[in-house]
């Protein structure tokens, strides 16, 4: 196997904590840190009851991440596996005209070299527009999570009394970080077959670094 090859096979499946989704954390954060009782008149009697949560650890750990992770890939997957033919083709091609070109024809030498052009174009193409798509499914699908997410945290301050929960906090002990708890909760919720949590997500298809034609 190449290189280009071992580093496509690395990067088959589809990251969702690229694009927008740390825009989406940012935005959850913020949302999630003003989930509040009136916390005024509990601190002033003296029962403030805070919790923190770690958001991207949330995110990470929900089994709602690997089912949008499994969601986008069943999707895109074919679009992958064209991407990665296309740069199959366009490396064997290179690696013909390199080898073979002080033995081709001018005629053939230059067909090869026009098909190497073309298919470097088609490639970027391709790519271009399979980057565009995956990015909107990505946050349209990042966007739900998000909310699923924040009625979680919602549901389980409301259940357990909480005053005020905030959101990756600069400092704060354990005893106040109740992002297992939630998250116990969203692997509760999961529906059957993706309680797991989600593993390291694997990134999208990287750009093409194929060698360029050296035709005129």
């Amino acid at each position: 196997m190449t290189g280009t090859e071992a580093a496509a096979s690395r990067q088959r499946r589809i990251d969702i904590r690229r694009g927008g989704t740390v825009r989406s954390l940012l935005v959850l954060a913020a949302t999630v840190t003003a989930i509040a009782a009136p916390a005024a008149s509990a601190q002033a009697q003296g029962n403030l009851k805070i919790g923190v949560i770690n958001v991207a650890r949330l995110l990470e750990g929900a089994p709602q991440s690997k089912a949008v992770n499994d969601k986008l890939q069943a999707e895109f997957g074919s679009r992958q596996s064209e991407i990665l033919a296309l740069r199959q083709k366009l490396q064997t091609q290179q690696e013909t005209l390199q080898r073979d070109s002080a033995v081709m024809g001018e005629e053939e030498r230059g067909n090869l070299e026009r098909q190497i052009r073309d298919g470097q174009r088609d490639l970027q193409r391709t790519e271009n527009e399979y980057l565009e798509d995956l990015n909107v499914r990505r946050n349209e699908e990042v966007g739900k999570l998000q909310s699923d997410v924040l009625r979680r945290v919602q549901a389980y301050a409301s259940a357990q009394k909480y005053d005020l929960v905030v959101a990756d906090a600069i400092y704060f002990s354990s005893a106040i970080d109740i992002t297992a708890p939630v998250l116990q909760a969203l692997q509760q919720d999961a529906p059957k077959g993706a309680a797991a949590p989600a593993a390291p997500a694997p990134k999208s298809p990287a750009p093409s670094t194929a060698p360029k034609s050296t035709g005129k």
